[in-house]
């Protein structure tokens, strides 16, 4: 895509703003930034331009910025039909997010000493190309999956790359 920078934002869909906010600026440590309020239209707007009910109002929306990767727009819908519970992986439209740490024991007993759920203990890949890469899911209050990742020697597929996966520790390499 011609002038393609970089992902800007990611956006979620939260059951509480001001939980999920105060869940990731408390607990997972971002900043709190721009405010936005309501998006209510009485015409299609809303399925037009968002793909979604076209009575669906954005109650209000907040973007939060976390340390040197991509900034999240938080929102909080209503609309008729609204699904409550987040996919899983293996559903269609499932996905995560990823926090790079620099020390994953000290994270994940963070972690769990905030009374955050998370799933398992630490695994590292020891073989093929993400050797090296250690990783941990846990769950939102409102049950977001979210991982954890270090990778403090770096991965095994990185010695024969021309380039290496984007990573905040060294945004421009």
């Amino acid at each position: 895509m011609p002038g393609m920078q970089g992902a800007q934002h990611l956006g979620i869909t939260v059951p509480n703003m001001d939980e999920a906010v105060s869940f990731f600026v408390n607990v997972i440590g971002c900043e709190a930034s721009i405010k936005l309020g309501a998006f209510k239209f009485a015409d299609d707007w809303m399925n037009v331009h968002l793909n979604v009910n076209p009575r669906a109002e954005i109650k209000r929306f907040q973007m939060v910025r976390c340390g040197y990767g991509t900034n999240l727009e938080i929102f909080e819908y209503g609309a008729p039909g609204q699904a409550k519970a987040p996919p899983r992986n293996s559903d269609v439209g499932g996905h995560h997010l990823a926090f790079y740490v620099d020390d994953m024991d000290k994270a994940a007993a963070y972690l769990k000493a905030k009374g955050v759920r998370t799933l398992g203990a630490p695994s590292t890949f020891t073989d093929g190309p993400a050797a090296g890469l250690t990783w941990m899911y846990f769950l939102s209050p409102w049950g977001m999956q979210l991982e954890i990742v270090s990778t403090p020697k770096g991965m095994a597929y990185e010695k024969g790359a021309k380039r290496v996966l984007w990573d905040p520790r060294y945004p421009a390499k």
